[in-house]
Formats: C-alpha cells, structure tokens, sequence
C-alpha cells in the first residue's frame, strides 16, 4: 500500500521555486494524488496558480523514497497560496477540501505523515498573538476527523529574508510567528520543528528559491525519519540537489511523452527515443 503524506499550508508548501533552476525529478515510486488517481510525481505538485513551482515535498519524497526503495511514496497536494490560519478554520473550503482529498486517499493508501509550512499571512497586525491557539485547533481537528494522532506532523520555520523587500516586505512580525511555531513543536506531541536557516528567496522576498526547497524538503525527511527537531542546516543536505538520472523504463517513457506534450521534441524525435527505451 501506497505509503502517504499530506501538504498543508501556503505558497511556500504549495511551492514557488522556478523549474529551470533544479533538476526535475522523475522517480515511478513517487506518486501525486490528482484528479483522483495516484500519477507520478511532477512538479509543479500543488498546482494552486499559474505560478506554482518546485515545492520542499519534491526533494522530501525523494529522500524518502531512497531510503525505502521498495515502498511507493503518495502526495496528497491540498496548499493555498497566501491563505492564513483564518482560512485554515475547520468549518473552511480548505480544511475542509484537505478532509476530502485525505479521506480520498486513505482508500488506497496509509497516511504517514502531515507536511506543514504557514505563517507568512499571519506575520502582520499582531495575529501571532493567536497564532498557537488557532494552530492547535487545526490540527487536533485534522488528527481527530482522519484517525492520526499518532502520525508525525512536520511544520518549518519562515525564512528569515522575510521583512526586508518584495511581497516579504509586508511580514513584518515573523520572528513572532517563528516563536509560535517553535514552541509548538516542543509542546505538541508527535511534532517536529524545521529551521530555515540560510535558505534564501526568490527575487519576491517571500517564497524559497527552487535550491532551497529542494535542502528543506530534505531537512523534512530527517526530521520525520528521525522524529527529532531540525534545528540547523545539515551538512548533508547537498545531496538533495543530486538527482539520479539512471531512468527506468516507465520513467524514460514519461519522460519522452512529456516533452513530445510540450513540444520539446518532434514526433520523428520521440518515436526514435521510444525505439530505444523499447530496445531488449
């Protein structure tokens, strides 16, 4: 059975990294919940705008499908961008959409863990005075309705180029919501904690560039496989950004259908490809 996990939160788990800049990953045992059925995974995963990109799952889901080989990893999409802890009320379209998707996907696979990564909406006006109580409601609603109180919760901290330009310019009291969040972690059972320390941003201020998705994706996995607080980079975390190109059959044959879609290769060109990959 399909071994799960949902992505919860705003852009920045929705993901806003640019494509050109990371090299794709391509894995059949990495699965995307869309439209209903388990697809192999492409980013942009949480397709919530136009704009969305390379996200931290990725990069998470990669490590850990390398360290379960064997297993088949599922991504259960349900981030909005720009959305606050208001618009994450239990009685909401999107706490409410998530119950879905995951109820959804509990009939063909196991939930495993919750990746969550919010709070840029709420760093203004104070809302980080009532930033812990919300959160808690949240969650101890969402473990309640799916039956996971047991399954680790993984929540990163914002990044500290918030404040200064771009869109960031406007979250102003995110070291207020980076204390709320921290102190979450430490006090909530089966939850992990996540720095963002030197992951940097996009040109707008406010989303992690592609390169550092793909290292905090990777700090995700450490922290849930083992169910310890990230407090700091991590030496190895480099090898996120190493992707194994050594394709299989089904993911070559992805592959060229993509780009013949895209118009990056001629039929001539993908029926050569094609040729190949079907060689004995």
């Amino acid at each position: 059975m399909i071994k799960s996990f949902l992505m919860l939160g705003q852009s920045n788990m929705a993901g806003r990294g640019f494509l050109h800049e990371v090299e794709p990953i391509y894995n059949e045992k990495i699965k995307m919940l869309r439209n209903g059925q388990w697809q192999m995974m492409t980013e942009p995963i949480n397709y919530d705008r136009p704009v969305a990109g390379v996200s931290l799952a990725a990069s998470f889901a990669e490590a850990w499908s390398k360290a379960q080989p064997d297993e088949e990893i599922g991504l259960i999409p349900c981030a909005e961008g720009g959305s606050s802890l208001n618009d994450w009320h239990p009685q909401g379209t999107l706490f409410q959409h998530a119950l879905s998707e995951a109820r959804f996907a509990l009939e063909t696979s196991e939930i495993c863990g919750i990746l969550w990564h919010q709070g840029e909406s709420d760093s203004n006006n104070s809302l980080h005075e009532t930033y812990y109580e919300k959160l808690s409601f949240i969650i101890e609603t969402l473990r309640k309705e799916l039956n996971l109180q047991n399954v680790p919760l993984i929540i990163g901290e914002l990044g500290d180029f918030l404040g200064k330009s771009g869109f960031g310019k406007y979250s102003t009291e995110f070291q207020e919501i980076n204390e709320q969040l921290r102190q979450f972690a430490h006090e909530q059972q089966n939850c992990y904690f996540v720095s963002a320390e030197g992951l940097t941003a996009n040109p707008d201020g406010i989303h992690f560039n592609a390169i550092s998705q793909r290292k905090f994706g990777y700090r995700y996995f450490e922290a849930f496989s083992k169910k310890c607080h990230i407090l700091g980079s991590l030496a190895d975390e480099v090898q996120s950004l190493k992707i194994n190109n050594n394709y299989s059959k089904t993911e070559l044959i992805y592959i060229h259908s993509m780009n013949l879609a895209l118009g990056k290769i001629t039929y001539a060109e993908f029926e050569v490809q094609m040729a190949k990959v079907m060689q004995p």
